[in-house]
């Protein structure tokens, strides 16, 4: 047995080791020429602010010594890189079970049922991933749109789909308002955002953001760019850019010019909520006193790692700020659809299923594609268990030892971690 344990004793030095090249080569871009950076650069990659909204940018409150700053202090990662143990962790988890082992039953979209208007005036329809499109008040509003089949800036590596797109974009039907949380390529897809450009949506985006997409084709007249607490007025809508607790970056050398956020959406009748990506943070509670109650709210609830414990919620965290949002029905969004995270594929979904129900949060988990109206949401059908690659041959469990939400999220990393405005992360 020795024999074979020393191989798989140099196969992780080895992988230790490229791991730290990695680290090494990532900072290596960061400290690139500006100028050589933008030949390497493509389109995908998007553009710098500048002109006027640069301007915005730079007068922007939250804008301090250079970049956008969290509502709170915060880490992208709980400790500086460490490959090795991020290795740990992935190798913890049978990477079988980070896909499903079956077909996702993805309800595939027809037209026809988004063509007669909700009954109550709000219908939801989660496409996968953070896409949502949200039929509120007579308005089509299209959260977070991402068509690709990878999320990356090139089509041949990143993130692959786990599961197809519920309906081809081209049978969508025309959308009023497209919202983007920030920057990231699972939430801002520049092959997505171009084929809208070709409709009459307006864009609602934070700070900054507009320079991708004008750089992408979209008429500047069609991109209002907002501020955490701004506001504007579009097809008898109110949209709020609020805060959020993470970051933006499209490629290897970061810039602090984006913001990020999550968005509140007022109709005549109707309230809700899109989390985009963040970890927790008293802001929720905020945002719940200025804009609550929400008929809805989508939460990120996927992608979560105690490596990066203050920029995405756990299922149990995404429980509590729909709670302080004071939300009435909770969709839970941001997984099964990539694999971004050293979790098992299924195990939002669990753990937010039990965090709901002992909670006493109304949960809508409706198979991606499945238009449903918050009024009266679907009955959970479990539908991912059928899917799902049991651990080690063993009935399908929820984890060990699942922590209850901490006071501050801050208690999860060590005290002395670097700042993460200026170190890597998930996206």
């Amino acid at each position: 047995m020795s024999r074979p344990v020393s191989w798989l004793f140099r196969a992780g030095e080895l992988a230790a080791e490229a791991g730290l090249a990695l680290r090494d080569a990532k900072r290596s871009y960061r400290t690139l020429p500006r100028e050589t950076w933008q030949r390497m650069r493509t389109d995908a990659f998007g553009a710098d602010p500048a002109g006027w909204r640069l301007h915005r940018v730079r007068n922007s409150p939250h804008f301090v010594d250079g970049s956008f700053r969290n509502p709170v202090a915060t880490r992208r990662l709980a400790y500086a890189y460490t490959p090795l143990a991020l290795m740990r962790t992935k190798l913890a988890v049978d990477p079988n079970r980070r896909a499903p082992a079956a077909a996702v039953p993805v309800h595939r979209l027809l037209p026809v049922e988004l063509a007669t208007p909700p009954a109550s005036g709000l219908r939801l329809t989660w496409l996968g991933h953070a896409t949502v499109l949200a039929e509120l008040d007579g308005v089509r509003v299209l959260f977070d749109p991402v068509w690709s089949e990878r999320c990356s800036p090139f089509d041949w590596i990143g993130p692959k789909r786990l599961h197809p797109v519920p309906l081809p974009l081209s049978e969508l039907g025309p959308v009023d308002v497209v919202v983007i949380s920030h920057d990231h390529y699972d939430h801002l897809d520049m092959p997505t955002v171009r084929a809208l450009a070709a409709g009459d949506a307006v864009f609602a985006v934070p700070l900054g953001i507009g320079a991708h997409l004008e750089h992408w084709g979209v008429s500047p007249r069609r991109i209002v760019d907002l501020d955490w607490w701004e506001s504007t007025e579009l097809d008898g809508l109110r949209l709020t850019a609020t805060p959020a607790r993470h970051y933006c970056s499209r490629g290897p050398r970061p810039s602090g010019r984006f913001l990020w956020s999550s968005w509140v959406v007022e109709g005549k009748r109707h309230r809700i909520f899109h989390s985009g990506d963040s970890g927790y943070f008293p802001g929720f509670a905020e945002i719940g006193r200025r804009f609550g109650p929400f008929d809805a709210t989508m939460m990120q609830v996927g992608a979560y790692s105690e490596h990066w414990p203050e920029v995405h919620l756990t299922p149990e965290e995404a429980v509590q700020a729909h709670r302080d949002l004071g939300g009435d029905v909770l969709l839970p969004v941001h997984w099964g659809t990539f694999d971004l995270a050293p979790h098992p594929w299924e195990e939002p979904a669990e753990r937010t299923l039990a965090a709901a129900q002992d909670a006493g949060v109304t949960l809508a988990m409706p198979r991606p594609g499945r238009p449903f109206e918050p009024a009266d949401p679907p009955a959970a059908t479990h539908w991912w268990r059928a899917v799902a690659a049991p651990p080690s041959g063993v009935d399908l469990l929820l984890p060990d030892g699942l922590s209850p939400v901490p006071d501050t999220p801050a208690t999860l990393t060590r005290p002395d971690a670097p700042s993460a405005e200026r170190t890597g992360g998930p996206a």
